[in-house]
């Protein structure tokens, strides 16, 4: 059985996780400033000068630069955290075996888990600050303090992600499913959870189906604080749902993976 995840073993991990960093950031700034501000300039301002609709129709914003900006940074916590939780998983426990000398230390699975998601959570802070930096000359932010509450909410929304894609890898023998979570997973996702247009388009069956999707619900909180107009009820709804699914990712993280490492 798992023991309980002190903080303090997770950081023994710290100068670990430092040197990865620091080798591999350079490639992250490609995914991090440029891929956004080409992004939204070519979806947002030249596709978005074709898009006119009444703000009723776009779920209250302006315009459609304004609306497909909060679910684009929304998209950027989950390609982030599934990209983190995927091969770099595998990595660790096929191919360079790092988690078996890790489990060899006085440390714990769980404690392991923990660092490696705080790797996650930092490159998702990093990116999606930086993400919401390259926005901010566009004007498309109606409330300051909702867009600084907005920063918070992607840490949220990469642990709902990474916790459940972290423990599904860490049962596999190779990599060949993570084709079906990139292709069947992570790209429908981002087309049909309301980050291109609302998912009121989609019709009733699609539209149901859409409101209990992950991304969704990141993409609708992050939208409401952004635009400054925030159904209380319904933020609370989307904090529980992605809060709830990270500790049940958590669970199954730390379970699946004791079960690959501690024979």
């Amino acid at each position: 059985m798992a023991t309980p995840m002190p903080l303090s073993g997770a950081l023994r991990l710290v100068d670990y996780w430092a040197i990865v960093y620091k080798r591999t950031w350079k490639g992250g700034v490609i995914t991090s400033f440029v891929t956004p501000f080409f992004y939204i300039l070519a979806m947002g301002v030249l596709l978005g000068d074709f898009v006119t609709a009444d703000p009723a129709q776009l779920d209250g914003a302006p315009s459609y630069l304004a609306f497909i900006a909060p679910g684009m940074v929304a998209v950027q916590a989950m390609t982030i955290a599934i990209s983190e939780t995927t091969y770099p998983v595998m990595g660790m426990v096929k191919w360079q075996r790092i988690y078996y000398s890790m489990i060899a230390s006085p440390l714990s699975v769980g404690e392991i888990v923990l660092a490696q998601l705080g790797f996650v959570l930092v490159r998702v802070l990093f990116s999606c600050g930086v993400f919401l930096a390259v926005l901010a000359p566009f004007g498309v932010f109606e409330s300051v303090g909702g867009t600084l509450a907005a920063l918070p909410v992607q840490l949220l929304i990469g642990l709902a992600f990474a916790t459940p894609v972290f423990a599904f890898a860490a049962g596999l023998d190779n990599e060949s499913a993570f084709a079906l979570i990139f292709r069947l997973g992570m790209i429908p996702l981002t087309l049909f959870s309301g980050t291109f247009f609302p998912i009121g388009n989609l019709g009733p069956v699609l539209e149901a189906v859409a409101r209990v999707t992950p991304l969704w619900q990141g993409v609708d909180l992050t939208r409401m604080l952004v635009l400054g107009d925030v159904d209380w009820v319904w933020a609370a709804v989307h904090v529980v749902y992605l809060a709830a699914l990270a500790a049940v990712g958590w669970w199954l993280t730390v379970r699946r993976l004791t079960r690959r490492l501690v024979k």
